[in-house]
């Protein structure tokens, strides 16, 4: 349990949003546990408990409230700035890591041992890994329950449960109910349920949240065959563990609509994991303004455009060799590239959805690719193929439980990848949020814009830890989108 009552109460008492995720309200008295903005009364001081995460208060036998449904708050943004292995652990449960490899693969990805990891994680968050994931596939075969029309049998496998009478009981201790009952009551609210293997959800936030901003880096840079967007939404292809995949996205006054389209429905969790980074949705903005809003330099620029996001990545991989293609080059070079990179070595969709027609290009693929095929310098070609060899043969891990400071080591290390490269992709694949390019052209034109010698800007980035990836998108606005 959290030991720092009086902060939590607080948040309680006020109904404070911002605090969504980070801990959760547990009442003895009901047994129910809850977001701190829940609209419900106040329990009494003597009657709440307070627990670092949703799963830690199942283990306490404490069942998700309905009304403010807990388990669809938005995630805790500590384990997105944090660089140790808790951290690190909990970035692959949320990828599905246990459900995919069990508790084995976690601690092997890890570098330690099953027990320790276990330790480790009932330590500071209160629940072992087995746990973490079972509360992940309660939350996932409750969407599947609401939003889809999927036989129960078929869902709880989907759901990523091992038997139809662990998912049933599952459900029953988590939402005190039955999954035909929680199906029924919400048909009795107007359920609209789509075609097979199409799943609509809504993402839940922080405020504030430019999603405009957003969108804006994200169209910039839609592949042609992979993305397109218009001017509210934003749509692309996903690589997935069991099949291919199309997400949707849209900004709907207080969340963000979330229309996925899946092979298989056991992709449902890591999907959703992978949007919300590619959109950081976890992020706090309002730990960023405390550190970057009354810096003399950034300030205005934070206070015009609050709630500004550091989009990531669907796809580490793809990020790595995009940003090499990226090199020296315009964003509309490199969006140019990058197309034709997919439309030559991506994975065809069986059926195409609009204008998507591929799947990013594997990076397999583009390790065994002919230099002279890539319509690119031979030195950057061999900066790519020696890239995508290095992350197929998992000589460089990118994944979201990779150690930063080794990745970035690694990185460096590969002919063609100079100290620019290393920080983008810590900054969009990594979502490292101190990852800073201090020597990206932008950032040093955004500097003397603003009254600062290029020379000074590594110096003064020290004073935006442990924010210096947000300052430079804060940098970047001051350039009306050129970045």
């Amino acid at each position: 349990m959290i030991e720092d009552f009086e902060r939590c109460y607080r948040a309680v008492a006020s109904r404070d949003d911002r605090f969504d995720g980070w801990f959760f309200t547990a009442v003895t008295s009901t047994g129910i546990y809850c977001r701190p903005s829940c609209p419900a009364v106040t329990p009494r001081r003597r009657n709440i408990r307070f627990f670092p995460t949703a799963a830690a208060a199942q283990q306490h036998g404490f069942r998700a409230c309905r009304r403010c449904r807990p388990d669809a708050a938005p995630g805790s943004p500590e384990w997105n700035t944090r660089a140790d292995v808790v951290a690190r652990a909990m970035r692959l449960i949320a990828d599905g890591v246990v459900d995919r490899e069990g508790v084995a693969g976690l601690a092997r990805q890890l570098g330690y041992s099953d027990r320790h990891v276990n330790r480790l994680l009932l330590a500071e968050v209160g629940a072992g890994p087995l746990a973490l994931a079972r509360a992940q596939r309660a939350q996932t075969a409750r969407i599947l329950i609401e939003t889809s029309d999927v036989p129960m049998a078929q869902l709880a496998f989907a759901s990523g449960f091992a038997s139809v009478r662990q998912f049933n009981d599952t459900v029953r201790a988590v939402f005190a109910t039955t999954p035909s009952d929680l199906r029924r009551r919400v048909a009795r609210n107007a359920r609209t349920v789509g075609a097979p293997g199409v799943v609509s959800l809504r993402l839940a936030y922080r405020r504030p949240l430019e999603y405009p901003s957003v969108l804006s880096f994200l169209s910039a840079r839609a592949v042609e065959g992979v993305e397109e967007s218009s001017a509210t939404s934003y749509r692309r292809t996903l690589y997935l563990n069991h099949g291919p995949g199309v997400v949707e996205l849209r900004h709907v006054r207080d969340h963000v609509a979330c229309r996925l389209t899946l092979q298989d429905l056991r992709d449902l969790g890591t999907a959703v994991n992978r949007v919300r980074r590619l959109l950081d949705l976890d992020a706090d903005p309002v730990a960023v303004a405390g550190v970057l809003g009354g810096d003399p330099l950034l300030g205005r620029a934070v206070r015009g455009t609050p709630g500004l996001r550091v989009a990531g990545s669907v796809d580490a991989h793809e990020m790595a060799i995009r940003a090499v293609l990226g090199q020296q080059v315009s964003v509309a070079g490199a969006r140019t590239l990058a197309g034709r990179l997919a439309a030559r070595f991506g994975k065809p969709l069986t059926s195409p959805d609009g204008q998507l027609t591929h799947l990013f290009p594997e990076p397999a693929a583009v390790a065994d690719a002919d230099p002279s095929a890539l319509g690119i310098p031979v030195a950057r070609a061999a900066a790519l193929r020696g890239l995508a060899s290095a992350m197929a043969d998992w000589r460089l891990r990118l994944d979201p439980g990779a150690d930063w400071a080794a990745a970035r080591s690694e990185l460096l290390a590969l002919p063609g990848i100079g100290p620019w490269t290393a920080e983008y992709v810590a900054m969009r694949a990594l979502r490292d949020p101190d990852a800073f390019p201090a020597t990206d052209l932008g950032l040093r034109k955004a500097a003397v814009r603003l009254g600062m010698a290029v020379a000074d800007l590594p110096a003064a980035s020290a004073h935006w830890r442990p924010w210096r990836a947000y300052a430079a998108e804060y940098l970047w606005t001051t350039l009306k989108g050129t970045a």
